[in-house]
């Protein structure tokens, strides 16, 4: 059975007006002020940051950077998952956002990959010297392998495979140099019974494949910091678990806000209606509270009998320096459950407050991964050295607004490009 070309538009694809205008120049503009600070930083080394030596310099040689390398994995990790508990469990409430939870996993995982080139001095050198000198058994080759280039690999193979069908229905709709592009992807797919149901097979084993990767890959980064025995604030059972649940919450919060933007911007009040903002938001609720027990847990443990560099650290955290960020991160967990819960008990539901939600928990989820990765630095040495400082220059902030308009750009020209929906069967 051929395909035929579709009645209805591929959900924008090729339309440009102003406002799409606008939104790639901002982007662009912040790319660019990203470039120059990078530039900056690449010519005159990391003096110009506010990175400086742990102990004789008094700083933290992991700042924000490493941060967001924590945060953009994170926010990967609720894309391919969604995806793949769609198509495992034949979840057809949440198809209509698959593709977007793909791209955002494809995405996130670039900006992580780019985060950890910026973080090193000399990113060329560190480049050559991970196959030479990289030792296999150590968390930080996992991050290199496992995280950035094993788990990139799987999401860009998934994203592609679960394309084709409608790379070839657009391939039947358009001319030019976009029609050669869908032919390619679609790699001479034809809508037959047997191609759908060898392709339907395809995508569920490699969706079965992915979910024990991703969980694998999270918890690689937890065991980063949790296996440092000599850093009073990592040293702990909970931080893999931990980074896969704030995984969870961050990714979700994501994907409520990209819905929502699509809702308003193609006018999918159908497919994207109430009820699946209803089954994200719930989702983002469960996570959320489990995430609150588990800081309950571990600052119970903190707090009860701490060793006097443990209690150095939770002062910090608590009633120190680091205590805005701390309090204003519970907050923007607490919040967001409160409103949720409140939904899930009337039984009614709003965009705009799950949307809310969805903010919160990332600017929660920032502030966390500050937490996890500052203060064990600055406070938390087992040396005899004095307290540490460390606050982002405007050069590091240019440099992660860079990424961030790098992937605003990277998603605009995705969807101009290929139907960030599934296409409905005709």
């Amino acid at each position: 059975m051929a395909i035929r070309p579709m009645a209805v538009p591929c959900y924008g694809v090729g339309q440009w007006n102003v406002g799409w205008y606008i939104l790639v120049g901002i982007a662009l503009a912040f790319v660019a002020l990203g470039v120059f600070a990078y530039s900056l930083q690449l010519v005159e080394g990391e003096v110009v940051t506010g990175l400086r030596n742990i102990g004789t310099m008094g700083g933290a040689t992991w700042g924000l950077y490493v941060v967001f390398v924590v945060y953009f994995v994170g926010v990967s990790f609720a894309g391919i998952t969604i995806a793949a508990l769609i198509r495992l469990f034949n979840l057809e409430q949440l198809r209509p956002i698959s593709r977007m939870a793909e791209l955002l996993t494809v995405i996130s995982l670039i900006l992580g990959a780019f985060s950890v080139l910026v973080d090193v001095g000399q990113p060329l050198r560190a480049l050559i010297n991970l196959p030479r000198y990289g030792r296999p058994m150590s968390p930080f080759f996992g991050t290199f392998t496992l995280v950035i280039s094993g788990y990139l690999f799987a999401s860009l193979v998934y994203l592609y495979l679960a394309g084709r069908r409608d790379a070839a229905v657009c391939a039947e709709r358009s001319q030019g140099a976009l029609q050669k592009f869908y032919r390619l992807w679609a790699a001479g797919y034809s809508d037959t019974p047997e191609e759908r149901q060898r392709h339907e097979r395809a995508t569920f084993w490699l969706a079965l494949a992915i979910l024990p990767l991703l969980v694998t890959a999270h918890s690689t980064l937890g065991v980063v910091f949790g296996l440092q025995i000599g850093r009073p604030g990592w040293y702990s059972a909970l931080q893999a678990p931990g980074f896969v649940i704030l995984a969870g919450v961050s990714g979700i919060g994501h994907l409520i806000v990209i819905a929502a933007i699509f809702r308003w911007l193609l006018g999918e009040r159908e497919r994207l209606n109430l009820k699946l903002f209803q089954w994200l938001g719930n989702i983002l609720m469960v996570l959320t509270v489990v995430y609150l027990y588990f800081m309950v847990v571990e600052w119970l443990t903190i707090t009860y009998e701490p060793h006097h560099h443990e209690a150095r650290v939770s002062a910090a955290i608590l009633t120190g320096p680091y205590a805005p960020v701390f309090w204003v991160s519970v907050a923007s967990l607490v919040v967001p459950f409160l409103l949720l819960f409140l939904q899930f008990l009337r039984g009614r539901y709003s965009v705009g407050v799950t949307v809310l939600a969805g903010i919160l928990v990332n600017l929660a989820a920032i502030g966390k991964r500050y937490l996890i990765v500052v203060p064990s630095q600055t406070h938390g040495t087992l040396l005899p050295y004095g307290v540490g400082y460390y606050a982002p220059s405007w050069v590091e902030i240019s440099v992660v607004l860079g990424l961030l308009g790098l992937g605003a750009l990277l998603y605009i020209l995705f969807v101009k490009a290929f139907p960030i929906m599934e296409v409905p069967e005709s």
